[in-house]
């Protein structure tokens, strides 16, 4: 047994990583399926989906700030046309998914985590999935 469901969020900024973690929980909540595991997956090729500190935003400016010293947005090297490359590179470093433990119906996550749409080329309109699997 599975439950899918799709969120649509803006956003704003260029770059950002956006807590997500409640629609994760909210989806749980609404889910028949108490065990298991739980999928978040981004369909899009400029963003991603992690997992990272919550009680500090400085973690968030920090993640952004070492991603853009890996792969700055500007640089006369990249060959992609639409001038996105950076975003792209900073995608496939975080990856389009995350996977977490459902258990008695809680989202087994650390203490310090919160699960983070990663937008590296905004401002847009994104979707994410979350699919819940019996297990």
């Amino acid at each position: 047994m599975s439950n899918l469901f799709k969120h649509s969020i803006a956003i704003n900024p260029r770059q950002t990583l956006m807590k997500i973690t409640s629609y994760v929980k909210e989806d749980i909540q609404a889910s028949t399926i108490k065990d298991g595991i739980v999928v978040v997956y981004c369909p899009h090729t400029t963003a991603g989906i992690t997992v990272n500190e919550n009680a500090d935003p400085d973690v968030v400016h920090d993640l952004i700030y070492g991603f853009e010293k890996v792969y700055p947005t500007l640089d006369s090297n990249y060959k992609h046309f639409e001038g996105n490359s950076h975003s792209h590179l900073k995608s496939s470093t975080i990856g389009t998914s995350q996977t977490f433990i459902l258990n008695n119906g809680n989202l087994l996550l650390g203490r310090w985590q919160d699960i983070y749409f990663c937008e590296f080329d905004g401002p847009r309109d994104r979707m994410f999935y979350v699919k819940i699997l019996e297990g």
